[in-house]
């Protein structure tokens, strides 16, 4: 699968690298550009841009202007990042058609988080596949599971889970890292949230729960025997 295009604008370039070695960690392709001149040349130099992560405050031509100029020919998704977290930059952004608002100082996890986000809103991230692990077959776009050709009824957090499990297998997964990607980063849960649905995961995979390895004092494995 080609890797998807995100074009990071800000002056700062440790700004820029920092935004960029996240994303590049998650199999993103970066492009850069140190001000909105620079950033309108490499977008219309690449139609295949799925977002832009554009700073407020360049110097030559600001994000407000890029954003105009960008929203005159395309719907490419736009992450606004910026100093100032006054309610009317944050208006007048919407306005012009900003998909989100993030304000400096932020957690690149964050930022990764909301790029994924938009991207699968935006139908740039496929969700569409089907994936399959030992008889155990997930198609997430139709959220269904099926174990040898039979479908099961999971909730909503069970389907998550057993997707991140599959998608990871082999890798020793800690209960943080299980809670920051299935519950989300703003979730501020416990340990006992995840054990308790792993077990009522087992339960409904049958046979197949086995796959799902404690590892004791840190977490989870998904491993197909």
């Amino acid at each position: 699968m080609e890797k998807i295009k995100i074009l990071v604008v800000d002056d700062e370039s440790r700004m820029r690298k920092l935004v960029r070695d996240f994303l590049e960690r998650k199999g993103y392709q970066v492009l850069e550009a140190a001000d909105g001149i620079e950033a309108m040349e490499r977008f219309y130099e690449d139609k295949e841009i799925a977002l832009l992560i554009l700073d407020v405050m360049m110097p030559k031509m600001d994000g407000w202007q890029v954003c105009r100029e960008v929203r005159q020919s395309s719907k490419v998704p736009i992450i606004m990042l910026t100093a100032r977290s006054e309610e009317r930059d944050e208006l007048q952004g919407f306005e012009l058609g900003v998909d989100e608002y993030i304000s400096k100082p932020f957690s690149p996890k964050i930022l990764v988080a909301r790029v994924e986000a938009i991207l699968r809103r935006s139908h740039a991230l496929d969700i569409s596949e089907t994936v399959d692990a030992g008889g155990i077959c997930i198609d997430k776009s139709a959220h269904q599971v099926k174990i040898d050709g039979k479908e099961i009824e999971l909730s909503f957090k069970e389907f998550e889970l057993l997707a991140y499990f599959v998608e990871n297998q082999g890798i020793a997964l800690s209960r943080e890292k299980i809670l920051n990607n299935v519950w989300n980063y703003d979730y501020f849960g416990d340990a006992r949230t995840i054990d308790t649905h792993v077990k009522k995961l087992r339960s409904k995979l049958g046979d197949k729960g086995n796959y799902i390895k404690t590892i004791w004092g840190m977490g989870y494995k998904f491993e197909v025997e």
